[in-house]
C-alpha cells in the first residue's frame, strides 16, 4: 500500500496494538498530526511534553503495554528527558517518538534541533535516527520488541522531518532478526535446583520480592511459592502489590523508610532470596553490611545487575516467567515440611515486627498523614490504582495505603522524580478506566506538572488528587530538620497559592480539608464522579519514620 511516512508510522502503531498517544506538537511533526487529525488516532494533547512522557509512562506501569509519546524536535524532545530516564530507572517500557530537523540539515545547529540519541543514549534500552522512510516500518517493529522483552526499558525513535512527506511501499515486517539480542531468557534449572537445596537447609529464610516480579506477571506464582514456604517476606517500594498485606508473615516493605519488621529479618536472617530487584542503596543501606547473616540468591533477568551493588552466593539468570514457575514446582516435589520447619522463625519476625509498627500519634485538630491515607485505604478497594509523586507523601503512602494486588501502586522508585504523580495518575486512569485512581501529592510536588490540571479537565479524566499540605518541601525538611540543624533553606512554601482556586480555574473541582474530623468527608468526594482536588492541612514538623539515616545499617533506625 503506498502512504507517505507519516501514515505509515500510524500504522506501525496500529499493528502494534497502540490504542492511544500522548504528546504534543511542533513544526517539524506538523504531518504527522496532520495525519493524526484525519485518521482520527486517539492523541492525548498535555500542557508539557514531560506530562506527556509521564501519562505515557502511568499507561505502561498500569497494564503492561507499552506507553508511546510523541515530542517534536528540539525542546520538545528535550523536555521528555526527565520522563525517559524515569521510566528507565524503573524498567518501564516506552515508545518515545520525537521529530528531527530535515536530514540535510542535521549536525548543522539548525533552528531547533538537538542530538536525541546522543542525549537519551544512557537513559534507553536503545535508539534509533531515522533518515530513510524505507527504515521506518523495521525500527518501529525493532522498538517495541526491545522495549517490551527481557528488562523492560524505554526505546526513543528520531525521525527526520522529511521522513514524515516521503512516500512509501507500506508493509509491516513479520519477523525480527536482532543480532545479539532475543526475547528468550531461559532460566538456569541448574541454579533452581541449587537454590531448593539452600532452602532445605536453611533456618531463617526470608523472601524478598522486588518490582520485577510485578513487571513480569509473575505475583500469583511467587504467592503460590510463599503459601508453601510458610516463611515470612518483604517486598521493596517497587515490589508492593506482589504480596498481598494480609498475608501472615508479610513484614511490609523494606529499606530507608521501611518497615521496622522487614529490615531487622533482613539483617537475621540465614537465607535472602531476592526476586526481581537491583538492591537499591535505599534498600540496602549499608552495603558491607547488608544481610550479614544471610546466603543471598538473586533471581534477574539483567546480567548487569548480578554482584553490581551485593555480592551474591547463588544467581538464578532469566525470566521470572520461566524460573519462578520452576522453583514452585520443585519446592513442590521436595519432601521437607517447609511450614513446620519454618513456624518459629515466621513468629519470631512477625512478633518483632509488631513492636514498632508503621504507626502515627493523634494530634487534636490536627490531620495526621498516616490518618489521612489510612482513611482513603480502607474506602478504596483492589479497584482502585493508587499513584504518587515524589517526597514524604509517597512514603506515607507506602506504609499507609494497603496495596492488594500489582500494579495497584505506581511511583516513581528509582530516579524519584517530583511531577511524576499528575500526569501517571492521568495515563493510569485513561488506561483502565474502569478503576478508580487516587493521586498522592505534596504542595511542592504538585507545582512540578500543575498545568496537566487543565489537560484532566478538558479530557474529563476522573482523578482524585490528594494533596498532602504541610507549607514545606516535606523530605527536604526532614532531612534539615535531623541533620542541619533545623535551617530550612529554600524549602519552606509560603501560604500564598491557593490550590483550591487553581484546581477551579483550570476546570476541576477543590475540596479543602484542615481539621480531623473533617476527614469523614472523604468518603463522598472519593465516591463522587469527576476529577477532583483534596488540598488537606498537615503538621509541617511531621516525620516519616522508620528512617535509616545514610551509611548505616537496616537495623540502625530512626524510630522516634
Amino acid at each position: 500500500m503506498r502512504m507517505n511516512g507519516a501514515q505509515a508510522l500510524l500504522e506501525c502503531l496500529k499493528n502494534e496494538g497502540v490504542d492511544l498517544v500522548f504528546g504534543y506538537p511542533g513544526g517539524v511533526v506538523l504531518k504527522l498530526y496532520d495525519e493524526i487529525y484525519k485518521s482520527k488516532f486517539p492523541n492525548i494533547l498535555t500542557g508539557h511534553e514531560q506530562g506527556a512522557v509521564h501519562a505515557a509512562d502511568g499507561y505502561a506501569r498500569a497494564t503492561g503495554k507499552v506507553g508511546v509519546v510523541i515530542a517534536t524536535s528540539g525542546p520538545g524532545a528535550a523536555n521528555l528527558i526527565t520522563g525517559i530516564a524515569t521510566a528507565n530507572m524503573d524498567s518501564v517500557p516506552l515508545v518515545c517518538i520525537t521529530g528531527q530537523v530535515a536530514s540535510p540539515a542535521i549536525g548543522k545547529d539548525s533552528f531547533q534541533e538537538v542530538d536525541v540519541c546522543g542525549i537519551t543514549a544512557p537513559i534507553t534500552k536503545h535508539n534509533y535516527l531515522v533518515k530513510n522512510v524505507a527504515e521506518l516500518p523495521r525500527v518501529v517493529k525493532e522498538a517495541f520488541f526491545i522495549a517490551r522483552t527481557g528488562r523492560p526499558a524505554p526505546v526513543c525513535i528520531d525521525i527526520a522531518a522529511n521522513v514524515f512527506n516521503t512516500e512509501i511501499d507500506f508493509e509491516y515486517p513479520e519477523k525480527i532478526n536482532l543480532r545479539g539480542y532475543t526475547d528468550e531468557n531461559p532460566c538456569d534449572e541448574k541454579a533452581v535446583a541449587e537454590v531448593v537445596t539452600a532452602i532445605e537447609k536453611a533456618d531463617f529464610p526470608l523472601v524478598f520480592a522486588g518490582g520485577g516480579v510485578i513487571s513480569s506477571n509473575t505475583s500469583n506464582v511467587l504467592r503460590e511459592i510463599l503459601d508453601r514456604l510458610g516463611c515470612p517476606c518483604t517486598s521493596t517500594l517497587m515490589g508492593l502489590g506482589s504480596i498481598e498485606p494480609e498475608r501472615e508473615g508479610y513484614l511490609g516493605f523494606a529499606g530507608m523508610h521501611g518497615s521496622y519488621g522487614a529490615n531487622i529479618a533482613i539483617q537475621e536472617c540465614d537465607l535472602l532470596l531476592c526476586i526481581g530487584m537491583r538492591f537499591s542503596d535505599r534498600v540496602t543501606g549499608k552495603v558491607a553490611e547488608f544481610a550479614p547473616n544471610a546466603k543471598i540468591v538473586h533471581f534477574e533477568i539483567d546480567p548487569a545487575e548480578i554482584n553490581k551493588n551485593v555480592q551474591v552466593d547463588i544467581k538464578v539468570l532469566g525470566d521470572l516467567k520461566n524460573s519462578l514457575p520452576l522453583l514452585r514446582d520443585k519446592l513442590n516435589a521436595s519432601e521437607t515440611n517447609f511450614k513446620q520447619k519454618f513456624n518459629s522463625w515466621l513468629n519470631l519476625s512477625v512478633e518483632k515486627g509488631n513492636k514498632h509498627p508503621f504507626s502515627y500519634k493523634t494530634d487534636g485538630d490536627n490531620i495526621k498523614p498516616g490518618a489521612l491515607i489510612s482513611k482513603i485505604s480502607e474506602i478504596c478497594d483492589k479497584n482502585t490504582i493508587a499513584v504518587t509523586d515524589v517526597g514524604q507523601h509517597q512514603m506515607w503512602a507506602a506504609q499507609f495505603f494497603k496495596v492488594q494486588a500489582p500494579r495497584q501502586f505506581l511511583t516513581s522508585g528509582g530516579l524519584g522524580t517530583m511531577g511524576f504523580g499528575l500526569p501517571a495518575a492521568m495515563g493510569a486512569k485513561l488506561a483502565c478506566p474502569e478503576k478508580n485512581v487516587v493521586l498522592f501529592t505534596g504542595d511542592g510536588s504538585i507545582m512540578m506538572n500543575i498545568q496537566e490540571l487543565a489537560t484532566i479537565a478538558d479530557n474529563d479524566i476522573d482523578i482524585k488528587i490528594v494533596i498532602v499540605h504541610n507549607f514545606i518541601l516535606g523530605m527536604v525538611g526532614q532531612w534539615q530538620r535531623l541533620f542541619y540543624n533545623h535551617h530550612y533553606s529554600a524549602s519552606e512554601l509560603n501560604l500564598k497559592r491557593d490550590f483550591i482556586k487553581i484546581a477551579e480555574a483550570m476546570g476541576v473541582r477543590g475540596y479543602r480539608l484542615t481539621k480531623a474530623a473533617e476527614l469523614e468527608k472523604l468518603p463522598e468526594i472519593l465516591n463522587s464522579k469527576g476529577a477532583a482536588v483534596i488540598d488537606v492541612y498537615v503538621p509541617q514538623d511531621e516525620n516519616v519514620l522508620p528512617m535509616v539515616p545514610g551509611g548505616k545499617r537496616l537495623d540502625q533506625m530512626v524510630l522516634s
